[in-house]
């Protein structure tokens, strides 16, 4: 759980002031579940993501907002236990989610995207 909120503020934290700061170029995510970390190349993934695509609010439906500059909500004040939506009732299950289909999707195409779980929980990182 702490692992999971310090993510998050670094994300948001890397997003808040994005017109004059693109944020780490890279990001280790560490969770307490997590058997290794996750490498995020964020700098390279900006090159080809709208910020919004992992960086959002909630409408008052449930619905997914748009994303907002210097937001400092945490990921997991929504996506916990009580999100409505089963598949994305937790930050592991929204990550997973969002980075493999969008990896098998690249890879269907002839574009290199990591796929297998090695390909981001690497061995050696801190």
């Amino acid at each position: 759980m702490v692992g999971t909120l310090m993510f998050c503020f670094a994300m948001i934290s890397a997003g808040i002031s994005f017109a004059q700061n693109t944020g780490p170029a890279t990001i280790v995510l560490k969770t307490a579940r997590a058997r290794k970390p996750a490498f995020f190349p964020h700098h390279k993934h900006q090159s080809f993501l709208k910020c919004s695509v992992c960086h959002h609010t909630m409408t008052a439906d449930g619905k997914q907002g748009p994303y907002v500059a210097g937001q400092e909500k945490a990921c997991t004040s929504c996506h916990n236990k009580s999100f409505p939506n089963k598949k994305l009732n937790g930050f592991r299950k929204v990550g997973h989610a969002r980075c493999r289909t969008c990896h098998k999707k690249m890879k269907k195409e002839g574009k290199p995207a990591p796929t297998k779980c090695s390909g981001c929980h690497r061995k050696g990182l801190k």
